[in-house]
């Protein structure tokens, strides 16, 4: 796990504070709400990236691979790939270009479309993202750094409100589980 110093005070509610004091009351705990999930993105990423290091792989190449992996033959449309990570094409191109470079991805043409890629997963980077993930779950997943009912309550709100924000329709939800 990835250590710093602590300060000896939470910033966080220091600006919260600070927001108030200047009369921004009604937008005092949606700051709150939105800085401390960034705060707390950072210290999960931090840790992701620790772990992840040795495998010379980013947290967004060891989605791509892992996405890839799951599939039953190995092998995703790209266009499905960049919806399922819901992220920037670009982005997921990027990572792609990085895969195929270091030999744990290939793109192939689509078979019925010319102008769409497919994207399989070869032995080397099934290998590599297996370690990986074996790493990730022991390093990060399996203890986050909270209470198990309080991990379950934080995915039920989260995913509550990713709903409301229209970000996925299709059942289970997170919440539901």
């Amino acid at each position: 796990m990835t250590r710093h110093d602590p300060l000896p005070i939470d910033p966080i509610a220091e600006a919260k504070r600070q927001w108030i004091a200047h009369g921004w009351d009604d937008a005092a705990e949606g700051m709150t709400v939105v800085t401390s999930i960034m705060r707390a993105q950072q210290l999960l990423m931090a840790r992701i990236e620790s772990a992840l290091r040795p495998f010379h792989l980013t947290f967004a190449r060891f989605e791509l691979l892992r996405l890839i992996a799951f599939t039953h033959d190995g092998r995703v449309p790209l266009t499905r790939a960049v919806k399922r990570l819901q992220v920037h094409p670009a982005s997921v191109t990027s990572a792609l270009d990085r895969l195929v470079k270091d030999g744990l991805v290939e793109r192939e043409r689509h078979p019925d479309d010319g102008r769409a890629a497919v994207l399989t997963i070869t032995d080397a980077g099934r290998d590599l993202v297996d370690r990986a993930t074996a790493v990730l779950n022991g390093d990060v997943f399996a203890d986050i750094g909270m209470p198990q009912e309080d991990a379950v309550a934080l995915v039920r709100i989260i995913a509550r409100f990713r709903e409301r924000q229209a970000d996925f329709v299709i059942r289970p939800t997170p919440d539901r589980l």
